[in-house]
């Protein structure tokens, strides 16, 4: 006689999880991708002893586990090299199909659970690139989108170009940490104040990015235009994030050239990149900064889970 199999309380297609260097998130999927239940705290890899992921992946989800529910898919750091085990990066081009392809195991009691890879490409030099995370809501984009650029703003932004539901390469920018390193650790903080975004400084920021001289030239230009009173303290910020930003543009679109940007951040930061393109002569389209639960869903069902 075949066993009675055990009902869930609560049925649904599996649990997705982003686990990165200082946070967790973890989603509850129902049919569809629909996102039943949620949870969102700290606790990133970094704060995990050795071999203690198990323990800290049922301590998040365990009322979940607990309610019948046996498959896990994790993405973002969790996969590093200083996280659960490393999951190799995947070569573009890749969608949904080729990503559950090359998801990776981990033994844990009572539940399947795999790790998503990163993704690698090189630029037109050879010079290899990687992302890890942000393939999840770039494989959402791609479902959903014809070919597109998508611009994910943050301390190492990325661009990618999506085609066929497919990542078929990207670019990364180290904006974020540049500025904030720039700001506070070089004799432009000393010409420098915290404050309020200020939009006209900023303007001037992205203007100047386009001209002659390079980013160099221009990091200077930022002291030497307040020594000479043309750009008060509490403006040069606004004017540096603007001068960095706007040379990422600059550069993405010399890239890709496009008459249009999908741009996917968290509201502030996205907003300063929105203004960017635009004041560069590009339309934008904004979309839900969480789209990782999407993207987890959609490998998901690539693996049979949903």
């Amino acid at each position: 006689m075949l066993a009675p199999q055990r009902r869930r309380a609560h049925p649904c297609d599996m649990i997705g999880v982003d686990w990165g260097t200082t946070s967790l998130r973890a989603y509850r999927l129902g049919p569809g991708g629909t996102v039943t239940d949620r949870l969102d705290r700290p606790g990133g890899i970094l704060t995990v002893p050795a071999g203690g992921f198990p323990a800290a992946l049922r301590d998040a989800v365990g009322p979940w586990l607990a309610a019948g529910e046996t498959r896990v898919l994790l993405c973002g750091m969790v996969g590093s090299r200083q996280g659960w085990v490393e999951a190799p990066y995947l070569r573009c081009p890749a969608g949904p199909a080729e990503i559950a392809g090359a998801t990776v195991p981990v033994p844990f009691d009572g539940a399947e659970v795999r790790l998503v890879p990163g993704l690698t490409t090189e630029d037109r030099d050879g010079i290899p690139d990687v992302m890890r995370g942000e393939e999840t809501k770039l494989v959402a984009l791609a479902t959903t989108l014809d070919d597109a650029l998508a611009c994910l703003p943050g301390t190492h932004s990325k661009w990618a170009r999506l085609e066929a539901d497919r990542v078929v390469g990207f670019t990364t920018h180290m904006t974020g940490e540049a500025f904030a390193a720039l700001s506070q650790h070089t004799i432009l903080a000393r010409t420098s104040t915290e404050g309020p975004h200020l939009a006209e400084p900023f303007a001037r920021g992205v203007a100047r990015a386009r001209q002659s001289g390079g980013l160099l030239h221009h990091l200077f230009g930022a002291r030497t235009l307040h020594l000479m009173g043309r750009l008060e303290q509490a403006e040069t910020r606004s004017f540096l994030s603007g001068l960095l930003i706007g040379h990422e543009v600059a550069a993405a679109l010399a890239e890709t050239p496009v008459t249009q940007v999908e741009l996917v951040g968290a509201v502030g930061l996205a907003a300063l990149y929105a203004e960017a393109l635009r004041l560069s002569g590009v339309a934008v389209r904004s979309h839900d900064p969480d789209l990782v639960a999407a993207g987890l869903h959609h490998i998901g069902r690539s693996l049979g889970w949903t």
